[in-house]
């Protein structure tokens, strides 16, 4: 995959990019055939399961791609469980995803029946600014611990 493809689609004319596309959709295709949790899928296993042909899969698959419509897309991604479809189109989408299904594997590897989901940070604030506000609080717990020890050890006012 591409390193950074808004440097690379500056420089590209729109054929380039069009079969630059093509590609990175056949390639995450195949990627995804192989590497669900619930796979490997043959291209028949998969185009059942998607309710297209195994013939529009192998030619989505191929080298240079085709022209694959934004239907198969859907089809393909929500029978796999992927509501993204920009996974298909997008890097920073393809490694969400593929980082949820990796981690789907691994319950599922180890037995897990059931997951119970909490928001791990407020809505809106993002990553760095929790770690802030955790190191933040943890260093006012740390002085009112400190606060407190010293107030028990002065002597009692008469």
């Amino acid at each position: 995959m591409r390193q950074d493809p808004a440097v690379d689609e500056q420089d590209q004319s729109l054929d380039e990019l069009v079969r630059s596309s093509k590609r990175q959709v056949a390639e995450r295709l195949r990627y995804i055939r192989q590497h669900h949790p619930e796979g490997p899928f043959t291209l028949a296993a998969l185009a059942d399961r998607a309710g297209v042909s195994k013939r529009t899969l192998a030619q989505a698959e191929s080298a240079e791609g085709a022209n694959v419509t934004l239907e198969t897309l859907m089809k393909v991604s929500h029978s796999l469980g992927i509501r993204r479809i920009a996974y298909f189109l997008d890097e920073a989408v393809f490694r969400q995803v593929n980082a949820e299904l990796d981690t789907l594997a691994l319950l599922q590897e180890q037995k897990v029946e059931g997951v119970a989901a909490r928001m791990a940070a407020p809505v809106g604030l993002p990553p760095a600014s929790v770690e802030q506000l955790a190191q933040l609080l943890s260093g006012i717990v740390a002085n009112a611990e400190h606060v407190r020890t010293a107030l028990q050890e002065l002597p009692p006012t008469q």
